[in-house]
């Protein structure tokens, strides 16, 4: 099932998600629920997507990484490096909006995989900022906040 990305100004894209309990990862629905949340993010050719934009606030994000797209869910971003990197963004759910948003050259992110299993990732640059986005997301935030110059048209597609 492909789902209906939610677009500014939609409430739900402002709210804080919840954290989804280890019991529910492996249910046929959550199991189902990731899947199509790769599909909705191959659809509409995203490098990332998370719950909320698809209404579902619940802490799950789905990278697009070397491996292919992966499930994140429940992540934190447990270390930021001092540097930072200014770089342009855009989002599925702020369509033909763009914008340079300052935010760290690299994080490490603790979350669960689709297994349950906790993994670390240590991501750089471009990597880092999708992470970034993505769990931004979580959180109620769009890139719109941080960004420093707002244009209607770019190349970004997080």
């Amino acid at each position: 099932m492909i789902f209906e990305v939610l677009t500014t100004p939609n409430p739900k894209l402002r709210e804080r998600s919840r954290e989804v309990l280890v019991n529910e990862i492996k249910t046929p629905e959550m199991q189902k629920f990731f899947d199509d949340l790769v599909e909705t993010m191959k659809v509409e050719d995203g490098i990332g997507i998370a719950a909320p934009q698809v209404g579902n606030n619940i802490r799950v994000i789905i990278v697009l990484t070397k491996k292919g797209p992966e499930v994140f869910i429940n992540p934190e971003i447990t270390f930021r490096s001092i540097k930072k990197v200014k770089e342009e963004e855009g989002c599925l759910s702020v369509p033909g909006v763009y914008g340079i948003v300052e935010r760290c050259k690299e994080v490490r992110v603790s979350a669960l995989d689709r297994n349950g299993n906790k993994i670390q990732p240590d991501t750089k640059g471009f990597m880092s900022i999708i992470f970034q986005h993505e769990i931004d997301h979580l959180d109620g935030i769009l890139f719109i906040d941080r960004a420093k110059k707002i244009k209607a048209e770019g190349t970004s597609r997080i």
